[in-house]
């Protein structure tokens, strides 16, 4: 039997759970994802940061999460890698887990248009009342290093989980059920377009 491109669970829902770098394009794949399943999309960041970058407390984040879920019983996409504190929110329930893992010159580069963007004002922030300006991006804990030094740590991470729970054919979905796309791109537009035809035929 062929691993299909989505797993979904077996009343044909699908609650996917996007993980990568920053700059690994998760919030784009998840509003693509999102529109294409017909179901909402939730980007963590919305839920952790409120205004002027004052951090939700754990209870508030979660409350927040689970009852946004909760509404969505049709299935949902979500993107963050807030593992640990949504294990049991999204990362247990999620049908499938994708982590994106390009290099780490294309997130870089991707970091840097989208931070130029967002302190010109010209996309929006992460959350709402979350700007970004020049003093932060020239201060010694700005985007860039952070990007670099967490790509390791994501990369660290995210490698182990997949060793445990990668979809392989054959196996139990409801444990093997992550997905690792890396490289400059090819291989993930392949599988959205796998992901559009399963739709098509649905």
């Amino acid at each position: 039997m062929s691993i299909p491109p989505l797993i979904g669970d077996s009343k044909g829902v699908y609650r996917v759970h996007i993980v990568g770098h920053s700059g690994s394009g998760k919030s784009t794949l998840g509003k693509e994802l999102a529109s294409l399943l017909g179901v909402p999309y939730f980007g963590l960041d919305e839920f952790f940061w409120k205004p002027n970058w004052e951090q939700a407390t754990a209870d508030e984040f979660r409350a927040k999460l689970r009852a946004a879920l909760a509404a969505s019983p049709n299935g949902w996409v979500v993107d963050g890698n807030y593992s640990k504190k949504t294990q049991d929110i999204v990362v247990d329930p999620a049908t499938d887990q994708i982590w994106l893992d390009p290099p780490v010159l294309l997130c870089l580069k991707r970091v840097l248009v989208r931070t130029f963007s967002r302190i010109l004002r010209r996309t929006e922030p992460c959350s709402p009342g979350c700007y970004e300006g020049w003093k932060s991006f020239f201060s010694r804990d700005n985007i860039i290093l952070y990007t670099l030094e967490y790509f390791w740590v994501v990369r660290r991470r995210e490698g182990a989980r997949f060793a445990a729970t990668g979809v392989k054919e054959g196996a139990d979905f409801s444990v093997r059920k992550m997905r690792r796309f890396g490289g400059w791109g090819g291989e993930l537009r392949v599988w959205l377009a796998e992901v559009r035809e399963m739709v098509r035929s649905r």
